[in-house]
Parts: C-alpha cells; structure tokens; sequence
C-alpha cells in the first residue's frame, strides 16, 4: 500500500500554503498519497485542532502519517516533535496539538526534529510546515528511519483537559469546541449520562438556556430548536436544527453544560 500523509492546518480552505506543502512533498516523495483532513482549523486555535486530530487520525490505517500546523509559535524556541501514538505517526510543532491524544493512548515514541538536513535549505522563520514538517514527512514516507530525524524526548507540551464530574444534582461540563456547523460539542459522554437517567427525561442547561430532553437526531425536533444530542463520537452536543448553535444562541468554547434528571 502506498504511505499516507494527511495535512491539518489553519490555514484556510482556499490558501495556497497547503499547495506548497503538498509541493514539497511530491518533490521529495512522489509515491505517496495526499489526505486533507481539515484546512478550516480556528486561526491559532490549537484546543480546536487538537480535538481534530483525536478525533479523526485514529480512523486511518497504521502507519499513517500526519501533519498538522496550527502554529503560533512558529519561528520561536518552540520544538517540533515526531510520535508515534497508537498506530500512527504525528509532526507537528510541541504545543499542546497532541495533547488529547496523549491523554488517551501514551506515546510510544517522541523525537525533536532536529536532524536539518532533512530539511528544506534556506528555510523560513515563518512557514516551518512547508520547510520543515513536510520536507520530513516525505522522507519518512520514502523509508527514512525516524532515528535520524533527531534526539528522543520524554517530554511534550500538554494542555488541560478539564473532565465531566458527576455531582448530586448531576453532571457538570463544558463546551469543548465548536464544530463547522456552529454545534456546540461538549466533554459529557454518553455514558456520564447514562448514569442519571433515560435521555428523555434529562435536563441539559448550558449560557441560559434550558434544553428537555436529550434527542437521538436532529430530525427528532424542529427547524429552528435548540436540541442536544449525542454526536458520532458520543459526546453530548447542543445544536440549533437548521441553525448555528454557537451564532444562535451567543455561546463559545468553556461555557458551563449541566445535565441533571428532571
């Protein structure tokens, strides 16, 4: 099977940034296959594209490896890390992207890139996804060792991951990100809330608003009704049908979720 590499940005679906990239690749590895994942990551939004990434990477075969530039830093003293969670493989700069991965599945294998002549020659202080991490994805994907690539290391930039807890009125949460649709996904599982009772008879409250019962589907209610529900992750997510929950109804990332029985 041809390698893999998939590309997570922030650069914006129509940006020609994720071309070059691309370019270089090619360049270097003609025998591999391009995957976009996503490219409308939040500009500097590295919880949002930390989520992406645990969300989708693990769906693709092993070996498969990924970039994602969501890079603030870029330029500074921050690393830019190797690893190898689960089954596959990550370069991405070391600031908290791969923190939720980490927190599901421990690294087996964390290197800083620090082996330059992998990389591209009169490089930029600005575009270290083009020069750096794509430069030497290409060679890993046309069999370079990633022992090459630099130093192992035992630490990483993590970020906080705050956790649902249950309490005697029920589950407090919050929202974790906001989604393409505007739905607001919360870090209340399916199965926090299976212990407080049956999805009809719960109360979800979240920035005011006060939602009566969980629904299996958006088609369950009406155009224009705030609903929550479980997404394909199993996580409880509060959307508007038809509508853009996080426009609608004026809420963001950190508002406070509860769930308790009616």
């Amino acid at each position: 099977m041809r390698p893999l590499i998939t590309l997570t940005t922030d650069f914006g679906a129509g940006s020609p940034y994720v071309a070059q990239m691309k370019g270089v690749i090619l360049s270097i590895c003609r025998d591999v296959d391009l995957i976009d994942i996503s490219h409308a990551i939040g500009a500097q939004n590295i919880r949002e594209g930390a989520v992406v990434l645990a969300d989708a990477t693990p769906r693709f075969p092993p070996g498969t490896i990924h970039i994602a530039v969501i890079d603030p830093g870029v330029g500074t003293s921050r690393k830019i890390v190797y690893a190898e969670i689960g089954e596959q493989r990550y370069i991405t700069p070391d600031n908290g992207l791969l923190s939720m991965l980490a927190s599901q599945n421990e690294p087996q294998l964390v290197i800083s890139l620090e082996g330059d002549e992998y990389w591209l020659p009169g490089r930029s202080h600005t575009f270290h996804g083009r020069d750096i991490m794509a430069p030497v994805a290409a060679h890993l994907a046309a069999g370079l060792s990633p022992a090459k690539l630099g130093p192992r290391t035992n630490t990483m930039q993590l970020l906080n991951w705050p956790q649902a807890e249950t309490t005697s009125h029920g589950i407090t949460g919050e929202v974790l990100y906001l989604d393409t649709f505007g739905n607001l996904i919360t870090n209340i599982t399916s199965s926090d809330v299976d212990r407080i009772g049956e999805a009809p008879s719960l109360v979800v409250e979240c920035g005011g608003q006060q939602i009566r019962g969980v629904v299996s589907t958006y088609g369950a209610a009406m155009s224009g009704e705030v609903v929550a529900l479980f997404d394909s992750q199993g996580r409880l997510e509060i959307a508007v049908v038809d509508g853009n929950a996080a426009r609608d109804l004026h809420l963001r990332v950190g508002e406070k979720v509860s769930v308790k029985a009616a």
